[in-house]
């Protein structure tokens, strides 16, 4: 009669301390997804940023529950004083919250904000502030898969003091591919009627994670985006280039910019088999359209 009682403990033993386990893997992981925060949205202390997400909110502890204190406009800098160890996650994006001071009217305020609402990247330039900033992630239904993908969408802006003159939106990267961002100006690149040309960039900053360019024309005070373009390698083993040429680069041809794409990848003998492909865009002065 003592063994089979024995056997029973053992194997409720067992189950208990595989409930246990599987517990504890769940709260490691719940812990680590709520501390994860993209690295874009990394602030420098005593830093100026910008406010990317009209009407901000303030708020007076860092959470969402904590009372609102103020909300603040889009393009309003703010002087990041602290980073809280406190991550909120919303959709796709991850980020601190942080602490900062501002002004309002004569006076400085401070508050806390939460990271995801502040420019990843901004310029100014002929008298308009440029901003870059991601703005929500939506549900996508996926082309290779018959499943539903959360996918961020990152939105460029351009602003007259408060007054918004343009913006356009755009797909971008998700977890491990929003290590690392820039947002440049460029030349209007000898396109017939364009100011000036931006750059975003965000980029996962590590192998097999892809990077995203997103280049948006700047005419007439309209924001015009071009088709996206995606790198990714993984050592020497594979890679996926594109890019573009424009009138002024080497290669490049009046009134029209070229999309140049190149792939590489090793077979079991260690052989490069490799790519390629070409589109030509047309350029009127107003618009693109593929030729």
């Amino acid at each position: 009669m003592g063994e089979p009682a024995t056997g029973k403990i053992n194997t409720n033993m067992k189950t208990l301390l595989t409930a246990l386990l599987i517990l504890m893997v769940q709260l490691f992981a719940a812990q680590d997804n709520e501390a994860y925060a993209d690295g874009i949205f990394g602030f420098e202390e005593n830093k100026t940023q910008k406010i990317f997400t009209d009407w901000t909110r303030i708020r007076k502890e860092p959470h969402v529950q904590a009372p609102v204190l103020d909300s603040l406009q889009t393009n309003q800098p703010v002087l990041i004083l602290t980073k809280e160890e406190t991550v909120l996650r919303l959709g796709e994006r991850g980020a601190h919250w942080y602490k900062i001071s501002y002004q309002k009217g004569d006076n400085t305020a401070e508050g806390y904000v939460w990271g995801g609402n502040l420019c990843v990247g901004y310029r100014n330039k002929n008298g308009y502030d440029f901003l870059f900033g991601l703005s929500k992630t939506v549900d996508r239904k996926s082309k290779d898969f018959n499943e539903i993908i959360k996918q961020n969408i990152a939105g460029i802006k351009v602003m007259e003091g408060n007054v918004l003159v343009d913006e356009t939106y755009f797909d971008t990267g998700r977890g491990e591919e929003l290590s690392y961002a820039t947002f440049n100006i460029e030349s209007n690149h000898k396109l017939q009627n364009v100011e000036l040309t931006l750059k975003a960039m965000v980029s996962g900053e590590a192998c097999g994670i892809a990077s995203y360019d997103q280049y948006v024309l700047f005419k007439d005070k309209k924001l015009i985006a071009l088709p996206q373009l995606m790198n990714v390698g993984d050592a020497d083993v594979f890679y996926h280039s594109e890019h573009y040429i424009f009138p002024n680069d080497k290669g490049g041809i009046p009134d029209a910019f070229l999309f140049r794409m190149e792939e590489m990848e090793k077979d079991d003998r260690d052989r490069e088999k490799k790519k390629r492909s070409s589109k030509t865009y047309l350029w009127n002065g107003s618009s693109y359209q593929l030729k």
